[in-house]
């Protein structure tokens, strides 16, 4: 089944989302539209502030916004207050914001994209693509990355069916996989490339990426094989398949004479753009 938590942009702003397959609606994460709306260094405290104030507001969040668990920024899932797009346009009523016509128009697009996208799912890859453009990597990046999200969700996939549960099991296995192909765990590694709350793979190089395209690929088909029924069983063939990459980063590093692991990130990137150019 495709993921149902989905990163959308306005105007380079994350916006977490959530697609209710029952409902057939999108969610959005209210502290992230606030953010977008506001600018706000704190959008949590902005939104808290909004609700005491405008008590009629307030009591109306409480009474139609779900929490709803979403992704952080470290991968771990947190429940959030959500809106759908219906909720969205009373609730920006609210707030004081130059942007709120703008994101009108952009919240009533990801909603046709959505539909067109359920009769023809090439076009979630095409938005993908310009997502990634309109923050300036290059297209070789890209089209590595789009390869990463497929192949992640393979691996995923193996990992319901081995009845292993998504969030802090999938961490686990993420941070066991990624400490053995490339020596460090996900902390260290985003702490290597001077992150903090940015997602990783957004910021790991093309050689990077290709590595741990190659580690997920290889515990697919190492899972496909033999079955695993729990995670102690998952964490085990994780462990396989990020040898084989580890192996092959190995044997890179010994004919190039660097690390293929980089301290660069996405600002740094090679061929990446200026954001501010492209805006």
């Amino acid at each position: 089944m495709e993921n149902q938590n989905k990163i959308k942009l306005f105007e380079d702003r994350k916006i977490r989302t959530f697609w209710n397959e029952d409902q057939e609606e999108w969610y959005f994460s209210l502290v992230d539209i606030i953010g977008a709306l506001t600018d706000s260094i704190n959008p949590t405290d902005y939104l808290k502030k909004l609700r005491k104030r405008d008590e009629i507001l307030g009591d109306y969040i409480g009474t139609n916004c779900p929490q709803i668990a979403m992704p952080t920024e470290t991968g771990k899932m947190r429940k959030t207050l959500a809106a759908t797009s219906k909720q969205l346009f009373r609730i920006v009523q609210s707030i004081p914001s130059k942007k709120a016509e703008p994101f009108k128009l952009w919240l009533a697009d990801v909603a046709k994209q959505r539909l067109d996208q359920i009769q023809d799912p090439e076009l979630s890859i095409e938005q993908a693509m310009r997502d990634y453009r309109r923050l300036g990597y290059s297209e070789e990046w890209i089209n590595t990355r789009l390869q990463s999200i497929q192949f992640r969700k393979e691996l995923t996939d193996e990992w319901k069916k081995s009845g292993v549960e998504e969030g802090l099991e999938y961490a686990i296995l993420t941070n066991l996989m990624t400490k053995e192909w490339s020596g460090k765990t996900v902390a260290e590694y985003k702490k290597f490339k001077n992150l903090k709350k940015e997602n990783l793979r957004d910021n790991m190089t093309s050689v990077e990426l290709a590595l741990n395209i190659l580690a997920e690929a290889s515990a697919t088909e190492i899972s496909k094989t033999k079955n695993p029924k729990s995670l102690n069983q998952s964490q085990n063939i994780a462990l396989e398949g990020a040898k084989v990459a580890k192996d092959a980063r190995k044997s890179l590093e010994q004919r190039t004479g660097k690390s293929a692991i980089s301290p660069l990130n996405a600002k740094e990137l090679p061929g990446r753009k200026d954001v501010k150019k492209i805006k």
